[in-house]
């Protein structure tokens, strides 16, 4: 939890930044290779509830690449956005009933088809929550670019700042809670003209 994070920090806090990239390299690899030794099904515990190693895995790449993004806001640059959002948007669509939950709500039974186009332009297809829909299908829609959703499904912007399509009332509802990481829920962000005013 809290705490080995802090230990965390104590501990490499007065490192040089050459030393501490070599470190933090280190025990990527360490991860890594220790991660690749187990059973995909095997439970790790973490902040939240346990979780298999292959959703841990994905869980970190979203992790890394949401506070990378914090980075690159602060330091007022702009990353090349590459398919690996393909992970960190499925952990978004797989993460809407977390979302809910860690509310205190019930997931709405309409299911959200969420189409997205990837950097590289291929078409990325989910179905989120499928409940007890009439079998017609979903009509709630979250659609457009892999970044914009990862972006809002993580709560480094509002979906109001994107160019998501969002249409009908279970996608309006997820998308103003959305999201990826564990823990209680996030305070998301407000629409940057709220925000900047």
């Amino acid at each position: 939890g809290d705490d080995l994070t802090e230990s965390v920090r104590a501990r490499y806090a007065d490192l040089a930044p050459d030393a501490l990239l070599a470190w933090f390299r280190g025990a990527r690899v360490a991860m890594i290779e220790t991660l690749c030794d187990l059973d995909p099904s095997t439970r790790v515990p973490w902040y939240g509830p346990d979780m298999s190693v292959g959703s841990s895995l994905t869980a970190r790449i979203m992790e890394t690449w949401a506070h990378g993004q914090d980075v690159a806001d602060t330091l007022g640059v702009t990353r090349t956005a590459t398919r690996r959002l393909r992970h960190v948007a499925h952990l978004g669509v797989r993460a809407r009933p977390y979302a809910y939950a860690v509310r205190g709500r019930q997931v709405p039974p309409a299911p959200v088809l969420v189409e997205l186009v990837s950097p590289e332009g291929e078409r990325w297809d989910w179905v989120a929550g499928a409940g007890e829909g009439t079998g017609a299908g979903p009509v709630d829609r979250v659609s457009g670019n892999a970044l914009d959703f990862c972006l809002v499904v993580t709560q480094r912007r509002n979906v109001a700042d994107t160019g998501l399509e969002v249409r009908g009332r279970a996608a309006d509802d997820w998308m103003a809670i959305a999201q990826a990481f564990a823990g209680p829920p996030g305070p998301g962000r407000p629409p940057r003209a709220r925000h900047d005013a």
